[in-house]
């Protein structure tokens, strides 16, 4: 057994270490494109605390280099190591490495690299090009990346909804993204954003999506949510 096999069967030995029967029942719902048997059932709280600790460990980079993975929990330690890189080339290069092997919305949602946070002008360029991307994942990430960092104030720019806008996918799990987006953006940067659902810019799922979660959000107006109930598409 060489190095990197010996890594990877201590760290699933100690994940099922960590294994919630009940939970797993739970959670393997929400991600009912991953086979049950590849969910270990590690509570997500945990699991974040277990990497902490584990990236001390001199067997993190060896774990790193493992791809694909076997179990969704790998997968999900993985993007938590790479999201406490404090390097930010370093960074960006292992998610671009581990973003075509992510499948499901959890493991592509969850982690939020601090490091990003300080190069923001730089980052924009590489949002753009995983938006570009054909993988269904690495889009996804790109636009959450963008809902993340980029409707405050201060790093918001008009152009952002314009590139989700002119996404288009036959992916659920994209077009959830770009819907879930422009809820959020709604609640943040309603005068910039309000017209892209006036002038029906995006698609009628997506549209109607949009409306549908900005209208759930305690983060928009009682008035706002009339408003956005008016501008529904009826199916065609």
């Amino acid at each position: 057994m060489d190095r990197q096999e010996a890594v990877v069967r201590q760290v699933q030995k100690e994940l099922f270490e960590m294994q919630d029967q009940a939970y797993r029942e739970f959670h393997s719902k929400l991600i009912p494109n991953i086979d049950p048997e590849k969910i270990i059932g590690v509570r997500t709280p945990q699991l974040r605390s277990y990497a902490k600790q584990f990236a001390r460990r001199e067997e993190a980079a060896v774990f790193l280099q493992q791809l694909p993975h076997e179990y969704y929990e790998e997968n999900n330690l993985h993007a938590f190591l790479i999201e406490q890189i404090k390097d930010y080339d370093t960074c960006v290069a292992e998610w671009n490495r581990f973003l075509p092997y992510v499948d499901n919305w959890a493991t592509c949602d969850m982690p939020s690299p601090k490091v990003f946070k300080k190069h923001l002008p730089e980052l924009i360029p590489q949002i753009r090009q995983w938006m570009d991307s054909e993988e269904t994942y690495t889009v996804r990430f790109g636009i959450g990346m963008l809902m993340r960092f980029y409707l405050e104030p201060e790093t918001f720019s008009p152009e952002y909804p314009g590139w989700v806008a002119e996404v288009r996918s036959d992916e659920y799990y994209v077009n959830m993204m770009v819907a879930w987006y422009f809820a959020t953006a709604l609640a943040k940067q309603w005068e910039a954003v309000i017209p892209y659902i006036e002038e029906r810019r995006l698609t009628q799922w997506c549209h109607n999506k949009s409306i549908q979660k900005a209208v759930e959000s305690n983060r928009i107006t009682p008035e706002q949510k009339d408003y956005l109930r008016g501008l529904r598409r009826k199916e065609s």
